[in-house]
């Protein structure tokens, strides 16, 4: 099972975190990496992130990164929203 986790930071804080499931294995990496963060930007009430290219190298290599006010249109209460997949 696909499992993505997301998280809030805020000063070294975790404030919100939450675990998005995708037993759909008829899609594929990708399409499960933006279906969860949508999920999560869902459950947050956030606007989806823009993806920059620092934010995909870090996902290639880590399977793990880090959205940051410059990734969001709009002003943020926290220092950045991270994802990471925990299982696949």
């Amino acid at each position: 099972m696909f499992r993505m986790w997301g998280k809030i930071l805020k000063d070294n804080h975790l404030l919100k975190d939450t675990v998005i499931c995708q037993p759909d294995y008829s899609l594929s990496r990708t399409q499960m990496v933006f279906q969860s963060l949508t999920a999560i930007c869902y459950e947050f009430d956030l606007g989806e992130p823009i993806w920059l290219d620092a934010n995909v190298s870090d996902f290639q290599r880590h399977a793990k990164t880090r959205f940051t006010q410059d990734n969001f249109i709009e002003h943020l209460d926290f220092d950045y929203l991270e994802i990471q997949v925990i299982e696949e």
